[in-house]
């Protein structure tokens, strides 16, 4: 089974002390690749050298929407320069978060707006974070279309749906799954078409329903898997296939083991 966590922070300090530990169990239960987005521009440095530890580790780099006071104007410009110095897979984590208190939606839509404009002259996907603002963002990404994506832990409607995949995107499922009173999004995620899938941990955040662990890992999308096969007709290794496939075709990643 080859799985891929398509939204990891494994750069982050609290996997300062297993990071490798993490590495070497992930391989031995299959997952294979793990994509690393970026937050704010004074943490792309130290991302960069952790995805240099592992050819399993693939770095896309962004400015996140709910830091948006750490954000300036010529933190824009730095990205540029970085997706020319560097392999970078994808534009993210970006987006529009209107769920935080306070947010300046003007901000946000003209910083994520900027992102969509570097990720098109770079012909690269996006990472979408997206809170309250799906039909802002689709309205943006119909005005400035990109190759693509992954809307990271997609809670929206079905028709949402459908409007992300006509644009070529991917909608990120994880750990929210496994908690039993997510009726809705759980009766979502069984009618999506498996071909729009791709697993994520947001690990160290987005806890699985009982998680033993001190924070999540990108091990546990073994257990998001096991989680979806129960809420869909397909086997357990027809989703893994699929969702793989998915990944390795809007995020461009490379077959490692020719399948």
């Amino acid at each position: 089974m080859y799985l891929i966590d398509s939204h990891c922070h494994l750069d982050f300090a609290q996997f300062d002390l297993d990071r490798e530990y993490i590495l070497t169990h992930c391989q031995q239960i299959g997952v294979n690749d793990i994509v690393i987005p970026g937050v704010t521009a004074n943490s792309w440095d130290n991302l960069l050298a952790v995805c240099k530890q592992s050819t399993m580790l693939h770095p896309a780099l962004g400015l996140h929407p709910m830091f948006i006071n750490e954000h300036q104007p010529e933190h824009l410009n730095q990205l540029t320069e970085q997706i020319s110095n560097h392999h970078i897979i994808a534009i993210g984590e970006i987006g529009l978060d209107f769920y935080i208190a306070d947010h300046d939606k003007d901000l946000q839509i003209h910083l994520f707006t900027e992102q969509l404009k570097i990720a098109q002259q770079s012909k690269l996907p996006v990472l979408l974070h997206v809170r309250k603002a799906h039909e802002q963002t689709i309205s943006l990404l119909k005005k400035h279309p990109v190759s693509g994506g992954i809307i990271h832990a997609f809670n929206g409607s079905l028709q949402q749906a459908q409007q992300y995949q006509s644009l070529g995107f991917l909608l990120g499922i994880g750990g929210a799954i496994t908690h039993p009173n997510a009726t809705r999004l759980r009766a979502m995620v069984s009618q999506l078409p498996l071909s729009s899938i791709a697993l994520e941990t947001d690990a160290p955040d987005m806890p699985l329903h009982l998680m033993k662990q001190q924070h999540n890992t990108p091990e546990n999308i073994a257990v998001i898997l096991d989680v979806l096969a129960t809420l869909r007709s397909e086997s357990k290794d027809g989703i893994a296939m699929a969702t793989t496939a998915n990944c390795r075709r809007v995020l461009t990643l490379a077959n490692k083991q020719g399948i």
